[in-house]
Formats: C-alpha cells, sequence, structure tokens
C-alpha cells in the first residue's frame, strides 16, 4: 500500500472516530451527574446514536457497495434500508415504552390526546427521519470516498500519460541530436580528418550524457552547463575563418539548481545549423545566465543562412520538440520569445527553476 493511502485511511479513520465520540460524548458534558435517572438518561441517549451507528456502517461497509452502485441490484439496497430503518425505529419505541417510560423511578406527565395519524407522524419524526438521514450521511461520504479514489486514478492515469510523453520527447532527442552531430563530423571528414577524429571523440563524451546522465526528469545545471560547453566545443571544430562565436556560460557550480535535461540544446543546434556560412561572414552568440531569483536565461542569437527546402536535416523537430517539452515540465514557469529579420534570429527561453538538490 502507498503512504499516500496509509495516510488517507488514517485520516479517515481518526474523523470517523471523532465523529461518533463527539456525538456520544457531549451529553455526558451537559448532563446533570448529580441526577438519579442520570444513567438511565443517559442510556436511552445512546440508544439513539447507537441505532445510527448501525444503520451508517451497515450501509456503509455493505449494503452501498454491494448493491447501490449496480444498476440491476440497488432495489435490494432501497428494499433493506427500508426494512433496516422501520426495524429498528419499532426496536426504539418497544424499548422506550416496555423500559423508559414503564420504569418505577420514571413517571412521565400523562401523554396527549392524540390521534393515530398524529402518532405515525410522530413516530416517523422522532425515530425514522434520524436514521434516513443516518442513511444518506453514509452514500454521501461513500460517494464523496470513491470521488476521491477516481480523482488520485486519473491524476495517476495523467501522471503516467505525461512520463509516456516525455519519454517520447526524449527518445526523439537522441535521435535528432546524433544526426545533426554526424552531419557536422561528416562535413570535416574532407575539410580535416585530424579535426574529425577529434569531434569523434568529442562526440562520445556527448553521447555518455545523452543516453545515460539525463534519465532523470531533471539534472544539475552544472551538469547541463558542462554538455553544452562540451558540444560548443565540438561545433567550433567545423567554423570557417569568417564565423564570430561568443559563449558565456556560468562559471559558478550550479549544483543545487536543477533544470531539464536537453532544452537547451535544440536553440543551440539551430543556432549552428541556420547562422553560420562558409563562404559569407556569420556569427553565434550564446549566453546562459541565473538571476538573482534563480531564473535561468539563455539568449542566443545568430545570423541567419537559412536551409534550403531540399535540406531535410532535423525536419524541424527541435523547436516542436522543446515547446512540447516546456508545456509539460514547466506550465506557467517559463517564457520563450522569438525575434527575426532578414539578417538575424535571436531567441530566448527563461525558465523559473523550482526544482533544488537537498
Amino acid at each position: 500500500m502507498k503512504p499516500r493511502d496509509k495516510n488517507h485511511k488514517r485520516v479517515t479513520l481518526f474523523i470517523h472516530i471523532a465523529g461518533w465520540g463527539l456525538i456520544f460524548g457531549l451529553p455526558l458534558l451537559f448532563s446533570d451527574h448529580s441526577s438519579p435517572d442520570y444513567f438511565r438518561h443517559y442510556l436511552w441517549f445512546s440508544l439513539v446514536p447507537l441505532s445510527l451507528l448501525a444503520v451508517f456502517y451497515i450501509n456503509y461497509t455493505l449494503l452501498i457497495d454491494k448493491y447501490l452502485f449496480k444498476k440491476e441490484s440497488n432495489i435490494y439496497f432501497y428494499g433493506f434500508n427500508v426494512i433496516l430503518v422501520i426495524g429498528i425505529s419499532l426496536i426504539l419505541t418497544a424499548i422506550r415504552h416496555y423500559y423508559i417510560d414503564a420504569s418505577p423511578r420514571h413517571t412521565p406527565p400523562p401523554p396527549p390526546d392524540v390521534n393515530l395519524i398524529q402518532g405515525i407522524f410522530g413516530f416517523f419524526l422522532r425515530d425514522m427521519v434520524p436514521l434516513i438521514l443516518a442513511v444518506g450521511m453514509s452514500i454521501a461520504v461513500k460517494l464523496t470516498s470513491r470521488w476521491i479514489s477516481i480523482e488520485r486514478e486519473l491524476e495517476t492515469v495523467e501522471r503516467e500519460k505525461v512520463e509516456a510523453e516525455l519519454k517520447t520527447l526524449k527518445s526523439q532527442i537522441n535521435p535528432h541530436f546524433l544526426f545533426n552531430t554526424l552531419n557536422n563530423i561528416y562535413s570535416l571528414i574532407d575539410l580535416s580528418p585530424e579535426k574529425a577524429q577529434q569531434a569523434v571523440i568529442e562526440l562520445s563524451k556527448l553521447m555518455r550524457y545523452v543516453l545515460y546522465d539525463n534519465t532523470t526528469r531533471y539534472v544539475p545545471l552544472s551538469k547541463e552547463i558542462d554538455f553544452i560547453h562540451n558540444y560548443v566545443e565540438l561545433m567550433r571544430l567545423r567554423l570557417a575563418a569568417n564565423t564570430e562565436l561568443t559563449v558565456s556560460l556560468p562559471t559558478e557550480k550550479y549544483s543545487r539548481i536543477e533544470v531539464a535535461p536537453l532544452l537547451f540544446i535544440a536553440l543551440i543546434e539551430n543556432a549552428f545549423k541556420h547562422g553560420i556560412s562558409n563562404t559569407q561572414p556569420s556569427f553565434v552568440h550564446i549566453a546562459i545566465s541565473v538571476d538573482a531569483d534563480n531564473r535561468v536565461v539563455c539568449r542566443i542569437e545568430n545570423s541567419r543562412f537559412p536551409k534550403g527546402t531540399n535540406d531535410k536535416s532535423g525536419s524541424g523537430i527541435g523547436l516542436d520538440n522543446l515547446r512540447k517539452r516546456l508545456d509539460i515540465l514547466y506550465p506557467g514557469r517559463y517564457t520563450f520569445t522569438i525575434k527575426e529579420d532578414e539578417y538575424s534570429y535571436a531567441s530566448e527561453l527563461t525558465l523559473q527553476t523550482q526544482h533544488t538538490l537537498s
């Protein structure tokens, strides 16, 4: 049993005990203990809550689950309750008449002259209505409990659905990242075999993080920064001399701040993919910082060299994947803006981090 379910059962048990204890205990506080009829009066009073308790738990533990929620048998629920309420009401009336009222110590005033209809009406209001209310209360409590249980099941299903979607999105990141990186290494093979060899070594470090170190939903920011640094250094190997690359990453080890892994890489990949040219002057500016409110801000600006329609590398999956993951992981806690013109492209992602390592 899950701890959350155990706590719910403990709370429910406490509420039941406290509620019935209050009903049975209040007369002890306000009764005249010196009265010679104190015990008999309390005995009679106790019969009423005992009857309510019996009706409540017979319904709560047996009749409601067995009959009420089944269309083909709910008639039995009402039938059993009619018999139960009338039977207990008659027992209470008999006890009052043959034990309480007939006691030699009890000298009730002479009964008023009432007709049969008034007597039945009084019997109904005095004995049956409280028992009927006990039936209704047991239904209300049971329905509330079932509603809470259903809500928890829905939460579990929704959480599992979100986790499955996140796993699917993360599984898309790995081949997408590998595909783009291998394209970069392939372009280095003819230009500089030595750089291509170095790139393969750097790629192995990156893939270790992509495949093994980011299996949790959140990772320390310091690890993500190290990954970004290694990726940028890998991309630097293929840059032409006319490309300006500036990188500003936090130097402090933010090990107590956690972020979702591989969020920023989509923006950085996009900058290198569309922001550099081998023949024309180009630039890529990358800046990641942490402000005083522990918000992580990633700003990237690059020159713009849109790929032709025949270039299918990545197929635009990176930014679409990023937006979906942000909606799941940071609902209402992020801002993502893009500004572009004919010559430049700028993006800014701000995350309000609420996850810190202990």
